[in-house]
């Protein structure tokens, strides 16, 4: 097995779905062989694109407002790692963000998870995350979130932060009743113990 630092090399040079990339490649992730916490995520979106730094962007503001940490602990890859389903920006269309490519997740997602299998909490963010690791296709977020208990502690499947979904967090305040508290407990206990 290659070594992480090789493969996050390979990763990185990567150009296999660049045709289909408006505004061309650029893998956008962070991950460490220790990280106790996984973040799932869908693919970068314009503003992550253009910094190359993850969930720089007002999602991120609220991912780590949901896990009670700040930047410094969210960008350390020894605490935190963040796989999104495709590493580059897919490009936007009319009601936002394409896809994440479907080239990516074949190519290079089990390969990277082999170098992490400390992982103790997966953060599992929106629908093509969650049919991916939990299984969940066809099933809906809503639902997946609701029943968080079914996979909890090991993984916690969430709505994306994305401010798109402003409706959706009115709807469900069982979410920030519920399950943030649990979020930040978990969280802060595993950051204890690395």
């Amino acid at each position: 097995m290659a070594s992480l630092d090789h493969l996050l090399r390979e990763i990185r040079a990567c150009r296999i779905c660049e045709e289909h990339l408006p505004s061309g490649p650029r893998p956008v992730l962070q991950v460490s062989a220790q990280a106790p916490i996984l973040i799932v995520g869908q693919a970068p979106g314009r503003r992550v694109h253009e910094s190359g730094v993850p969930f720089q962007d007002p999602s991120g503001v609220r991912l780590r407002s949901w896990m009670g940490i700040s930047e410094t602990v969210f960008y350390d890859p020894r605490r935190v790692a963040i796989l999104p389903m495709g590493f580059c920006y897919p490009g936007s269309g009319r009601s936002g963000d394409h896809p994440p490519r479907p080239e990516c997740a074949p190519a290079w997602r089990e390969k990277v998870l082999r170098h992490i299998e400390g992982v103790r909490l997966t953060l599992v963010l929106g629908k093509y995350a969650q049919a991916y690791h939990l299984e969940a296709a066809g099933r809906s977020v809503t639902e997946l979130v609701s029943r968080w208990r079914d996979r909890w502690p090991a993984a916690l499947p969430l709505p994306h932060p994305s401010p798109r979904n402003q409706i959706w967090f009115k709807r469900n305040p069982w979410f920030e009743a519920e399950v943030l508290p649990a979020l930040r407990e978990r969280v802060a206990e595993l950051l204890a113990l690395d």
